[in-house]
């Protein structure tokens, strides 16, 4: 009798794990859905493959040298944009990854719609830098970096771009402009 208790429990644990799937959208350290920091670009047809992944050739009169790779869902709207560590290799890394739909989120939610207190009150900053138009919010935990446009501060931070702003400078409700993973 025990042993078929114990029969039943380990076929029912294999079976919840066989049929679970991966968040699609979810966004942890060395991942984002089924793509992470080993994917090359050689499988993204594959880990994107209810998306139309769209490769930009580098040189040719309209793209320059753009390297980037862009994902889009079926009905046109854009989710990610992916820059690989090398031109033209298929078995070349991603090395960022530009968040774009807010589908994509964190285990604590934080995604493109989110603020700068979702981000200060869920991790760690591990840095913030000061540019001409914006600020660059980095989250060593996530291997992330939050843009947020300068126009959120006051206006005593926008134009010096000497200042060393620290987080308590940075408005609660300060919106995330662009949000990168960095491989």
């Amino acid at each position: 009798m025990k042993n078929s208790i114990l029969s039943l429990t380990a076929l029912s644990l294999l079976f919840f794990n066989c049929n679970s799937e991966s968040d699609p959208f979810l966004i942890q350290k060395n991942s984002i859905g089924a793509l992470t920091a080993t994917s090359q670009v050689k499988d993204l047809e594959t880990i994107f493959k209810n998306d139309s992944v769209v490769k930009f050739e580098p040189g040719t009169p309209f793209t320059g040298s753009i390297n980037e790779i862009e994902v889009f869902e079926k009905g046109g709207k854009k989710l990610l944009t992916l820059s690989p560590s090398a031109l033209q290799d298929s078995t070349a890394v991603i090395k960022t990854v530009q968040v774009l739909d807010p589908r994509y989120k964190t285990n604590t939610e934080l995604s493109t719609l989110s603020t700068f207190k979702d981000i200060a009150d869920h991790y760690k900053i591990s840095s913030i830098d000061n540019l001409i138009n914006s600020i660059v919010v980095s989250v060593d935990e996530l291997n992330a970096s939050f843009t947020i446009d300068k126009m959120e501060l006051p206006s005593n931070l926008r134009f010096d771009m000497t200042l060393h702003i620290e987080a308590s400078q940075i408005p609660d409700n300060a919106n995330i402009k662009y949000f990168f993973l960095n491989w």
